[in-house]
Parts: structure tokens; sequence; C-alpha cells
């Protein structure tokens, strides 16, 4: 909460607290507990800017009316030295409280001096919190589901930070297990094609260009010059299966990777940890996970396989983690993934962002980490619902309008600009479908909200350089006084302000709720706030002391949209 709204609610308390007080020591109300307060923000501003129910939480203790003690409340409180300025009943026992002008000044003058800290908060205490997203199958290139997975992933990850907590961001590499089998196998085919065209390709291959790319490109580096390949091919046509995947994998996987990585810096997402599962399996995590589960007596075997008793953590069934053929099954190398995160690196928190396919997943991979000593509270998984690109008419889109290809991360950034991308898939909720509307996001026009809160941060910079090319300097804000801001007292100023003050509440709501797309649509607020008072107020008037408490209010506001911005990676132009 900003520190100016906090101090309010606290005077508010003082206020009531002392004025029962005193209408008790006065004889106009009986001795008693006021009981729990409960401050509220009216529906409408008109009735005031704080109510509260104390009356009403008073009225049994009192053995009173409600409406009795909210007229000796009123007529009891004292308001001097405090941020509010009116006082009164209204209805049948609530009490409405108006914020005097030094309310608004302060908020401001507080947004000036933090600047660019303005909005953080000390909420997570310094916890150390991991927050694992996007972890793309490296065997092809990234979806559109990666995208916003990306976006929603990356922008919690800084609003976590906003909030005090101590954050890493991780990319988990599935460079193991069935998928990395399937690849060898897919790579080996369309390598062996390239000499005997009718060697077949199953279904079950990976069938993606990339795949072709890579083994042309194997078979241009290991093909021997002295061997007549329309014959036999290169050396690696001699070796045995498992000998030419590995080979292959070896030397595709990393440039997918690579590739991961590369892609992921151009949406602005940096890591860091790369997290690998093979590691799991070199280290022996994966065999120590197994042995811990069986020491704590919460595994039988059946049929030769190592079973979970998963039913004694409310799961509804057992389940395998060990087959029969003595291979874990994939849920074994996620648990020693977690296994590592809490406990062998020590964080608070884990936190993933899955898709909503998931759903099943994480109550079994909690039931483990609980069987294994660890709270699995600790884990939050953030399920993210699938996302559909359309165009202004609703109309599904698969393929990009450039190339013709279906839309991957890179296609999709060549159709609409980073910023969009990012601001987009953070305006709704990751447990909500969306549907992405690419024509919306390329506009240049209100209806774009990214656009929109840009062009306000543009139009603030606009502000400035004409009050320089007029001989105004910004460090002459500096200067200011409370008594100056006081003139700040027209309703779109006073409601713009109020929207501004809310900042470190969003970053604490997005960091408790593990979802920063409120954190979107209250810069969206901002702007539209800004828009109305730019249209409502005129900045560069005839009263220099109105001027340039407007400005300091432009320079709040340019504040504010600036650290949003950067919470989501999105430029805060300065013309547009």
């Amino acid at each position: 909460m900003n520190k100016t709204t906090a101090t309010a609610q606290e005077q508010l308390r003082a206020v009531i607290n002392k004025a029962v007080a005193a209408a008790q020591s006065a004889g106009e109300l009986p001795e008693g507990d006021i009981g729990q307060i409960r401050i509220e923000i009216p529906a409408d501003r008109k009735n005031g800017d704080y109510s509260t129910n104390a009356a009403l939480a008073a009225a049994r203790s009192f053995h009173c009316a409600p409406a009795k003690i909210a007229s000796a409340i009123v007529a009891y409180a004292e308001l001097d030295g405090t941020y509010f300025e009116r006082v009164e009943s209204a209805g049948p026992g609530f009490i409405n409280f108006t914020l005097g002008p030094r309310y608004y000044s302060d908020i401001l003058i507080d947004i000036r001096a933090q600047g660019a800290e303005y909005g953080r908060t000390d909420s997570g205490k310094g916890k150390r919190v991991v927050v694992e997203f996007v972890s793309a199958n490296p065997t092809g290139p990234m979806h559109v589901g990666n995208a916003r997975g990306g976006a929603i992933g990356d922008c919690l990850a800084s609003a976590l930070d906003m909030a005090g907590y101590e954050v890493e961001r991780e990319f988990y590499i599935n460079d193991a297990g069935n998928q990395i089998e399937k690849f060898g196998e897919s790579l080996s085919r369309r390598y062996l094609q390239i000499y005997k065209p009718d060697v077949p390709m199953p279904d079950s291959c990976y069938k993606g260009i990339d795949i072709i790319r890579h083994a042309a490109d194997f078979a241009e580096i290991h093909s021997d010059s002295f061997i007549d390949v329309r014959e036999a091919g290169d050396r690696y046509i001699y070796v045995d299966e498992k000998t030419r995947r590995k080979a292959l994998v070896d030397f595709a996987l990393p440039k997918n990777i690579a590739g991961l990585e590369r892609d992921l810096a151009s949406y602005r997402i940096t890591y860091d940890t790369w997290f690998r599962e093979s590691s799991l399996h070199v280290g022996g995590e994966v065999a120590d996970v197994i042995r811990l589960m069986k020491e704590s007596g919460n595994t039988y075997e059946s049929d030769g396989a190592l079973w979970f008793k998963a039913r004694d953590f409310g799961c509804e069934k057992d389940f395998v983690l060990v087959r029969s053929n003595g291979i874990p099954t994939y849920i074994v190398p996620d648990i020693a993934y977690h296994y590592n995160k809490l406990v062998v690196r020590g964080f608070d928190v884990a936190i993933d962002v899955l898709g909503a396919d998931h759903h099943g997943y994480v109550p079994r991979l909690k039931a483990c980490l609980a069987a294994l000593g660890v709270d699995p509270d600790r884990l939050k998984v953030v399920l993210m619902q699938m996302v559909r690109l359309v165009n202004r008419d609703g109309e599904i889109i698969k393929a990009s309008k450039r190339s013709g290809k279906a839309i991957t991360l890179v296609t999709l950034l060549e159709e609409v600009p980073v910023d969009a991308a990012r601001f987009f898939f953070n305006l709704r909720e990751p447990g909500s479908h969306f549907d992405f509307n690419i024509d919306q996001a390329v506009e240049h026009s209100a209806d774009n909200p990214v656009y929109y809160c840009q062009y306000a941060h543009a139009r603030i910079c606009s502000v400035f350089k004409k009050q320089e090319e007029k001989g105004f300097s910004v460090s002459e804000l500096d200067a200011v006084t409370p008594e100056t801001l006081d003139t700040l007292m027209h309703d779109a100023e006073k409601e713009l302000v109020r929207m501004l003050a809310l900042l470190p509440d969003e970053i604490d709501k997005a960091a408790q709720s593990l979802d920063a797309s409120g954190i979107t649509r209250y810069i969206y607020e901002v702007a539209s706030l800004f828009h109305k008072f730019y249209n409502s107020c005129r900045i560069d008037g005839d009263d220099p002391a109105v001027r340039s408490a407007r400005l300091y209010l432009c320079a709040g506001v340019k504040t504010v949209l600036s650290n949003v911005l950067s919470l989501l990676k999105v430029t805060a132009p300065e013309s547009m």
C-alpha cells in the first residue's frame, strides 16, 4: 500500500477511536467495545473517499441505535492534523470521510521521491522464489501457447521482484526421456532418406522442416569426399542405429536449445538458469529420489513395478514410479527436479507456469513431494488456458500472412510487435481462454490497449518538450511546494492521483494471486484517466501555480506509466 494511503487509514481509525472515547467521556455514548472496524472505499466518491461501519459494529456492544452512534462519532471527530477535511453520517449508521488536498499532494510527492522505485513493496520479505516457465520441448519450435506462457511467467517474475521477493527465472530443458528418443529416431530416418529415399517415416516421428534441415546439415558436415554417396553414403550409414541417433541428437539438440534461447531473447525473456533434465540422471538425483521414496514407506511393488501409494495423499489412485523393465516413468525426473529446487537449492517457493492439460499432474506431483517430507504448498502452479489467434472478424488464424507457415513464437513476432504480444498475453487471467486479435494488436489507435498506454507516456513527454521550448526545466518541479499541489482539486485530477496511489496494492495483488494481468488492466486505467485529465484540465493556463501543479501531476503519471511498462518489458516511447 502507498505509504500516504496507509497513513490516511491509520489516521481514520485513530479519529474514530478517539471520537468514541470522547463521546463516552461526555456521556453521549455508553461504555462498550467498538469492535472490529471495517474501512471501505464507496462505489460513488460523492459519498466520500472512505466509509466505515463503526457505528453498526458497535451497536450490539453499546445497546444503542447505529444512527445515534454515528452522530456521536461525527460530533466528536477531530480532523485537524489528518488528511481528512470532512466527516458526515449517512444512512442507517454509516460514516463517510472525505480526503483533503494534502493527501493528493503527498501522494505525488512520494511518487517523485521514489521515482523508478515507486510501486515496490516488501511483502515478499526477501523469500527466494524460482519461476519456471515456457520450458518448451527442445525438439521443435515454440508455439503460440509458449508465447503466452512466456509473457505470463516473465511478467509474474517481475511483479514478484517488485513485491520484495528474491526471484530467479528458470527454463527446464527436457533433454532426456521419450521425446529425445523420438527426436533421435526422426533425425535418423530423415538422415537415411538422403541416401535411401524409400526409408519410411512413421506417424509417430517429428515431421517438421527443422528435422529435415538438421539431417541435411549433419550429412553435409560428415560426408566423406572419397566415398561415392550414390552407392554408399557417408560413414554414419554404416554405424549401428544407437550410435547414429546419438550423433544426430548431439549435433541437433544444442542448435535447438540455442535457437530457443535466441528466440526468447528476442521476446525480451532471459533466464537465470537453463536446467537440463539430463543432469538429474547423470548426477544420480533421479536414483536418489527413487531411493528416498522407498525409504519413506510410501511405495510398494506389484508385478515387478514400483508403485506410489498416492491414495494415501489424496489422489484418486496409486501410480507407477518405476516400470517392471526398470525404467522410471516420466514423473520421477519431475519429482527429482522439484526436490532439487525446494530442497537441494533451497528455494522457499517454486512456481511453475503450465498448460491447463497438466491439471491432473499437479496433485500427483504434490503428493510425491509430501511423501518426501516437503510441504506441497511450497509448489505453486499457474495453469494456463489455450490461446487462439483471431482477426477483426473473429476468424481463427493458423498461418502467417508473410510466410504462410503455421504460427510459432517467431512467426507471431513477425506479425505483431513484441510490445503488443507481451501486453496482450497479459490482458486476461492465465486460467481464462484468450483470443489474441492480431489486427487489433497492430493498430495505431485507442482500440489497441498497448498503443493507448504508450501514447499516454508519449503525450506527457510532448507536454514537457513544449514547456522546455518555452524555457521551462523539469528540475523546476523539485521546487514545487505542497501548497502549490493543493490546487489540484478538479475531479479528474483527484481521480487520477487516487489511481496512481494504487500501484503498490496492484503489485502485491499480482504477487499474492500469481497473476500479473491486473497490472496490465491497471496501467490501461491510468492511461485512460490521464487522457481524461488532459482533455478536462488545461495544463498551460494563465495561473503559474496551477500550471506547475499539473506538470507535477504529469510527471507522476509518467513515472507510474514508465515503471509498469518496464515491469511488462514494454517500451515507453517519448514520441509516437
